[in-house]
């Protein structure tokens, strides 16, 4: 048997698919979940459960740092809207499509709510963090205008909270890292893949000293 399995693999790698079943039979991409939510197109883990779309590495230092005191704002919705809900005391978020809104309201949990703000309405969008009134632990910066968005988001976070920037290797992002550092926020990137697609991309956090998730 140890004979034919070794035969086996030899034909896969001459193939040169040996290592791409090796991924789906036994790998972190398959623990993660991966190859289900590339199939579903849904960020999902393993277990077909709702997951942030961004890197694995960075929800995996993210999960165990939330907490049920904290409040989190989110510009863009989805499965992370829900994988939120379930972790910290509040989430409130901003999205622009009307169509999604209308999908991922009717999921929320009591302690989640999603404002439909349309990206043409001047800033609304981006402004719709302080209309809430109140300071967030935690700002997720994951939708659209998300330059902009930084500018607002100082504006409405907790003095030891930190913003989150999804994607943050693309180079449209500059001016919003640039504003952040600006201010005097330090940035540990977290690189790696994310659900759904098959590219490398980066999930940064910016925090300053006396931070919530303690780093």
């Amino acid at each position: 048997m140890k004979g034919l399995k070794s035969v086996v693999w030899k034909l896969l790698n001459i193939l040169g698919i040996g290592g791409a079943v090796n991924l789906h039979l036994q790998s972190g991409l398959k623990e993660d979940g991966w190859f289900l939510s590339f199939r579903k197109q849904q960020s999902i883990d393993k277990d077909s459960l709702p997951i942030p779309w961004l890197t694995y590495p960075f929800i995996k230092f993210l999960e165990p740092r939330l907490s049920s005191q904290m409040s989190l704002y989110e510009f863009g919705c989805g499965n992370s809207t829900l994988w939120y809900s379930a972790r910290v005391r509040e989430v409130k978020a901003v999205e622009h499509d009307k169509k999604w809104h209308q999908t991922i309201s009717q999921s929320l949990p009591d302690n989640a709510s999603v404002a439909l703000k349309k990206l043409e309405d001047g800033n609304a969008y981006e402004a719709s963090i302080i209309t809430q009134e109140q300071a967030f632990d935690v700002i997720i910066i994951d939708g659209k205008k998300r330059n902009e968005c930084v500018e607002f988001a100082f504006q409405a976070l907790h003095p030891h909270g930190v913003i989150i920037l999804d994607n943050s290797e693309r180079n449209e992002y500059q001016p919003a890292k640039e504003m952040l550092e600006a201010k005097g926020f330090k940035r540990l990137d977290f690189f790696g893949p994310t659900p759904i697609v098959a590219i490398t991309s980066c999930t940064s956090v910016f925090y300053r000293t006396n931070n919530c998730f303690n780093i």
